[in-house]
Formats: C-alpha cells, structure tokens, sequence
C-alpha cells in the first residue's frame, strides 16, 4: 500500500474490541481504541539475551522497523537488526459472506523471524494486555485473571473485572467494562500477570523457532452484546452452540487458512476496484473495509432473523442509525445484502410499535448498546420540539432507497413485501413533502436545518421510483406506472427550480448561485430510470471541478469542509474512469497526509485534511458505491 493510514487496524472485531495504530511505526506509540483511549498491547523480542520492543512505546529499546503494509483484511509489519527479520501479521477473517467468522470474536497475529546473519539465534516473545481492553477506564474495578485450557496442549490467559454487568449502559465514547479478553499463544508458553502503574497485564511468554510461525490469538467474550427492546441477546457466533474456549480452539486449527484467504478476499477486492476506479481507488476500500464492518455488531432476534447493529462512532452513539446506513449501504448491497436487511429490522420493529407515532421513519432505535427506541431528540420537552429534530424526507427516502436496492439485487420481494403497507405511507409523505422540503434536517445534520433543499429533494424523487421499481416487481403496473409518473413530473420540475443558469444546481431552491454535492441523484444512473437527462448530470458533475479544494470538493458552499462517502458518490457522476479518479485523488492524498492519527474521518476539512468531526463510522462503506454501480451493469 503507497497510502499512509491515519491510524493501521491490528484487531478489529466490533465497537468495543478495537485495537489500532496511531502512527507509522507500531513501537513509536501506544495502540488506542477507536476512541483515541489507550489500549495498551505490548510486543518485546528477546535475541541472544538482548531484549528489544516492536510493539508499544512505554519502555525499552525499539527494534527498527524496516516495512509495513495492508490490504483490506491483513496488516503486516516488519523489523530487523544486524542478526534477524521479525515478520508480525495481524488479521481477522472479516469475509462478508460469512456470517460466523465476521461475527467470531478471535483475531490473531502471526508472528516469525528469520536469520540475517547466517547464525542461529536464541529467540523468544512476550506478549502483554492491559486491562485496558476490559474496562471503560483503567482502575475502575478490580481484575481477575485465569488461565484456561484450550485444546491439544494449548492454553489462553483470561482477564475480566471482577463487576460484570452485561450491558449496563449506553453512550459514544465508552469501552466495554464486561466480559473477558482472551490471551492464547503457542503450546508451551509461559504465562503471567504483570502489575505496571497500578494497572494489570497478562502476559504469554513463548520460543520461536526459525522459519515456522507462531500464532497469537486475541479474543473477546462479552457474553451479552446488545440490548433489543429489553431482551439481552448474544452475539451471532453463538448460534453455532459453543463456547468462547471452542471458538478459540477453532480458530488456532485453521489459522493458516484463514491467512491464505484474508490475502485472497483482499487481492480480489483490490483488483476489482482498481479495474473500475484505479490504485487509489482500490486503496481508499482497504484502509475502510475493516473499520466499516468493526462498527458493527451481529445478533440474532428472538425469530432467529439477523440484526447487524451499527454504531454511530462520534457523532452520537447511535444504534442503527438508519441515515448511516445509507451511506453505508454500498459495501452491503455489494457484498451481502442480508448484513443490510440486519440493518433495516430494526427500524420496521420500532416503526411499527406504538412508540413511533409519526408518519415518516425514525432516525434511529437507541443509543449503543442498547436497542430499545429512538434516542435522537429525546430530551425534547414536547412532541411538536421532537418532531422538529426528526429527518422526514430523509429517512422515509432512505428507507425507500434501500430496500428498492436489495429487491433489485435479490431479483424478487420476499424481503420487502412484509413491509409494503408501511413503506407505502412513507412514500406518501415523500410524494406530499419532497418536492420541495420545508426546514428539517437531512444526514448532514451538523451543518443545522434548511429549507428547501436542492439535494434532499433528490431523495425524496429516488424514493418514489424506488418504489415504483418494487411495486413494478410485484406486478402492480398500474400504480408501478402512477409512481413512476411522480418521480418524472417531481424531477422534470426539480431541473428547473434548482438551476444557476451555468450548469450547475442550487444548494436550496431559494438560494442563486450556491452548490452542494448532488450526491442522491446517482442513483437515477446506477439504477438506469432516466428521470434526469444525461447531460444535466454530467454539467453537474463538471461543474463541481471548479469548487475543488487541495483536499476535495467541500459538502457544499457554506463552508470548506467535506465528507468522504459524499466526495465518492459525487465522484460516480464522471462520464468516465478518469474523471472519476481525479475526482477521488484529493480524497486519498487527505487521508496520507493528515496529521489526524485517527481510524478514517468521513468530515474533515478540504483545505487542510485536518478531521472536522466524526471517526470510525460505517458511512466509509459508501465509497464502495463505484464497485456498486459496476453490479448493477450486470442485472
């Protein structure tokens, strides 16, 4: 990878077992959190009785390292001296059409050195965890650690609070204070509990032998992963009916294997995205992939269905969030669609509860973890003040987007049909107010209220042929046909209420001279309706060029400042390969060059990369949507 990450993923399971590098080299600074909170690992190499650090950067001499790099699934680094190579690997078998393993909790690190000076070598590891990686706050309850036994010799540390309360409370920027971390390194290693400022660490010590490869395992057992409507339920793995020991035991059995296809799943993607967008392109997929899928958590309702729950990573810990799902949407419908439909569950269960007493969609049905209703807005001291933070157009056009998506890519409605009766007053409320939306919020919700605009009304007329597309599957052609003619006369409107007269569209319908990213119009090319001539898409997209910053083209013309996933969607608009790798590569260079050591930012500023706002979120796998569009050729 010529890409320098922001921040390198090393384990990356879910929003709470997350360990990254903030830095180019993995012994210059202490692994974190997405957050930012340290979660301390440390790695130190003992050759010929000269004990050296290659990982962490709280005491000893540094190994130099000589080489590192990553692609979608694996993150690999290299350190020398005069007497060996140390090579360490770090993956998680994040293959998107596998449930189980993408929700197994075990990630590893393949470890080996070889000779550099003809000699043998006497070589050992040791590796350390903090408590770090078990408690909000390191100090805050007591630890207890055990050693356990994992199968054929081999044995794990594992560490835990001695106060486990599953799912105790909801909020941004915590860490998980329940459930267990899982140290498992080679047979015959020697394991211990080490106490450095007040805080514990275990500790597996073991020999490496020349040219064959040790693997250390890195698991968590949270035990109870989310709270649903008041039931705890566990993690999808569990539905295989065995134990956090066995899954670890699995695991180290196919660890080579799962090596070999991290490299393989990650090859194609990034051929595949270098055919239709370019190095950079294929690029800017790797550094997301991980991070996208880690933001999320896999359960299993009480009917067995799926639940893929995202959280909203800064921004405000929002649990399925349905206008981060759109964005995020493109990885999903690419890859699996049935991780989108355990996105979408829960928003129909609220939608339809008597809870939700409004007739457009909620934004959301809880704060992580915990899934018990909508929790944007709820300080709201009446129902007319709550009504007035909602997103109407934008959800009810989200929804309606989607799951027109999935149909499509499905080839039938045996998801959407369930849900007809409710998707049909949301396009109802879209057909009544999308046309021209009054003074609500949209998904840019950080740039505050606005009237009449240009961009939301786009979705709105995506979600009318969006449900035209899905009546016209069931064999509706009468209403298919009256929909249809909606989202035409809204569009043919739309072209000339948003037009500067230049090429270009408004911001707002109100406001000359302003643009913003028309980023929802994209799927009227993908989806090939024509409710939009070609030529009004691509002046659009032409006359974005003009509006480029050093670092990319801004949201729009209020301030310099952008979203990824927004940038890419834009980007789609280009009538050719080229057009769109210009378009992208000040993305890419925004993200080498900035001094923000964070897990991807999707809001940050054009004109000095720095991060505005906003890490580690799910909307990353929107810049899956060039990948995207090319599926949809096919079908």
């Amino acid at each position: 990878m010529k890409l320098r990450p922001p921040a390198v993923p090393l384990i990356t399971i879910d929003p709470y077992f997350s360990i990254w590098s903030p830095s180019d080299k993995l012994n210059d600074r202490t692994a974190v959190h997405w957050t930012g909170k340290d979660n301390r690992i440390d790695g130190f190499i003992t050759i010929d009785g000269e004990t050296l650090r290659f990982m962490d950067c709280s005491y000893g001499t540094p190994m130099p390292q000589t080489k590192f790099d990553m692609d979608a699934l694996v993150t690999s680094y290299e350190f020398a001296n005069e007497k060996i190579k140390l090579s360490l690997d770090f993956y998680t078998p994040f293959f998107i059409d596998d449930i189980y393993r993408l929700s197994r909790p075990v990630s590893y690190l393949k470890i080996g050195y070889e000779s550099l000076d003809g000699n043998k070598h006497d070589v050992s590891v040791k590796i350390s965890a903090s408590e770090q990686l078990c408690l909000d706050k390191a100090g805050q309850y007591e630890i207890e650690t055990e050693v356990v036994s994992i199968a054929d010799g081999v044995s794990a540390i594992k560490m835990g609070s001695k106060v486990q309360n599953y799912v105790n409370r909801e909020g941004d920027d915590l860490r998980i204070d329940w459930g267990y971390f899982y140290l498992c390194a080679p047979k015959n290693s020697e394991y211990s509990v080490d106490v450095k400022n007040e805080m514990t660490f275990v500790c597996a010590e073991f020999k490496l032998e020349e040219s064959k490869k040790a693997d250390v395992l890195f698991a968590y057992d949270d035990i109870v992963s989310i709270e649903y409507f008041k039931k705890p339920l566990k993690a999808y793995w569990h539905t295989k009916g065995i134990s956090i020991i066995e899954a670890i035991a699995e695991a180290l059995a196919e660890s080579d294997e799962m090596l070999i296809k991290c490299h393989e799943f990650s090859k194609k993607m990034a051929d595949d995205a270098n055919r239709v967008g370019g190095e950079k392109y294929a690029e800017l997929l790797a550094l997301a992939y991980r991070q996208v899928i880690a933001a999320h958590k896999i359960v299993t309702d009480e009917n067995g269905d799926i639940l893929f729950i995202s959280k909203e990573c800064f921004s405000n810990g929002c649990a399925a969030t349905v206008d981060v799902t759109y964005p995020s949407a493109p990885l999903f419908l690419l890859y699996n669609t049935e991780l989108l439909k355990g996105m979408l569950r829960p928003i129909f269960k609220y939608a339809s509860s008597d809870e939700w007493v409004f007739d457009f969609a909620p934004h959301d049905v809880g704060t992580y973890p915990l899934v018990n209703g909508q929790r944007y807005g709820w300080k709201s001291k009446t129902l007319e003040e709550y009504r007035t933070k909602q997103m109407p157009v934008e959800e009810c056009g989200n929804m309606l987007i989607l799951m027109a998506n999935i149909a499509m890519l499905d080839g039938n409605m045996d998801f959407a049909t369930p849900y007809m009766p409710i998707l049909e007053q949301w396009v109802k409320y879209l057909v009544e107010f999308g046309a021209d939306p009054e003074n609500q919020l949209c998904t840019d919700d950080f740039a505050g209220h606005l009237a009449h605009n240009c961009n939301l009304s786009l979705k709105a007329i995506m979600g009318i042929q969006g449900y035209s597309i899905m009546l016209g599957m069931q064999g509706n052609k009468e209403n298919a046909e009256k929909y249809a003619k909606i989202a035409k006369d809204m569009a043919d409107s739309w072209s000339e209420r948003a037009y500067n007269g230049d090429g270009s569209f408004r911001l707002a319908f109100d406001k000359p001279d302003t643009f913003s990213m028309k980023y929802n119009i994209v799927w009227d090319k993908i989806w090939g309706t024509k409710l939009f001539k070609d030529y009004l898409i691509t002046s659009e997209f032409f006359s974005n060029q003009k509006h480029v910053n050093y670092y990319g083209m801004p949201l729009d013309s209020r301030k310099a400042y952008t979203k990824s996933d927004w940038l890419v969607w834009t980007a789609c608009l280009a009538p050719t390969r080229k057009d769109f790798e210009d378009f992208i590569s000040p993305l890419w260079d925004a993200y080498n060059v900035s001094c923000s050591r964070v897990p991807m930012t999707d809001w940050y500023d054009t004109n000095t990369a720095q991060m505005v706002g906003f890490r580690h979120r799910t909307v990353q796998g929107g810049l899956f949507i060039k990948l995207l569009e090319e599926k949809f050729k096919s079908i």
